[in-house]
């Protein structure tokens, strides 16, 4: 959404006390503040562009601001750069991360051309399943696995295992998706970060796309004690939904309101997912995420 490892695994501790919470919720305020700050100049910049095509710079920097935010409050509070999760932890989750936008995204677009609402580019095809496509392949993946990096070092790795300090899953996981849905309002509302239709069908397609999304994410986080797992499922997402099922797709005005992260597919199938994840939320750890790397 708007594309060396530490060694040890997050460990659990055991027990929360009055003091670790209220330091959690200081945390979290404080990098909300920042994320804040430094998102105003990005939308400021991203929106005085003439589209979202023509600003790659400010929205690298834009999609970067939780990341630095993120980083500046554990140095504020803590002198480092622990408790992000910066870790491989079991290899499942990775794979897990990896694969399940990539078939999500195949059913999402694949549904499209068997059900005629789109048609399958064969001439796209035959380049991008080419060896000479994989250099670009490994570049496009790897940038939407940078960009989507500086967002997941802010929401999963900072703000959901503190938000986990002081409220239970159900409510962390719908409070961060909400934060993470309203920042992205900005560019939405006066850039041309939207899909296809009235304004209204984008919003009302999209909110519930990235809380779903966030909810996974979280669940993700949690029950891995690694933010590579965040960082995989978004850049992932990012890049098949935003440019390699599309370049495979011959659009329609029907397909144009159905596919994408602004189409009514995607909303479908992130609830769905939530609602998985969250049936399982009994599955993440019974104590808090401790601050270690």
């Amino acid at each position: 959404m708007f594309s060396s490892h530490d060694i040890h695994n997050s460990t659990r501790v055991s027990g929360t006390g009055p003091s670790s919470a209220a330091l959690a919720r200081r945390k979290v305020v404080f990098f909300l503040l920042l994320t804040l700050l430094f998102s105003t100049i990005g939308w400021y910049l991203v929106t005085r562009a003439t589209g979202i095509e023509d600003a790659p710079g400010a929205i690298l920097f834009t999609m970067w601001c939780p990341g630095i935010a993120a980083i500046i409050t554990r140095l504020w509070f803590q002198r480092n750069l622990k408790g992000f999760g910066f870790c491989i932890g079991e290899p499942r989750w990775q794979l897990f991360a990896i694969f399940l936008p990539i078939g999500a995204g195949l059913l999402m677009f694949g549904s499209s051309w068997l059900a005629g609402i789109a048609s399958f580019n064969e001439a796209t095809a035959a380049t991008i399943f080419s060896a000479a496509f994989i250099p670009l392949f490994a570049f496009s993946i790897l940038l939407n696995l940078f960009t989507a990096a500086g967002e997941e070092i802010g929401w999963r790795g900072l703000l959901v295992p503190e938000m986990s300090q002081f409220m239970g899953f159900t409510e962390l996981a719908l409070l961060s998706g909400a934060i993470w849905a309203a920042w992205h309002f900005p560019v939405i509302f006066f850039s041309t970060y939207s899909g296809a239709g009235p304004l209204w069908y984008s919003l009302l397609m999209f909110v519930p796309s990235v809380m779903g999304a966030g909810l996974i994410l979280a669940w993700l986080r949690l029950r891995s004690g690694s933010v590579i797992t965040a960082i995989l499922f978004h850049g992932i997402w990012n890049y098949f939904i935003q440019d390699f099922y599309p370049a495979l797709t011959i659009q329609t005005p029907e397909s144009e309101m159905m596919l994408g992260e602004f189409g009514w597919i995607s909303a479908a199938i992130y609830i769905l997912l939530a609602i998985i994840f969250w049936h399982f939320r009994a599955r993440l750890p019974d104590n808090r995420i401790a601050e270690t790397p």
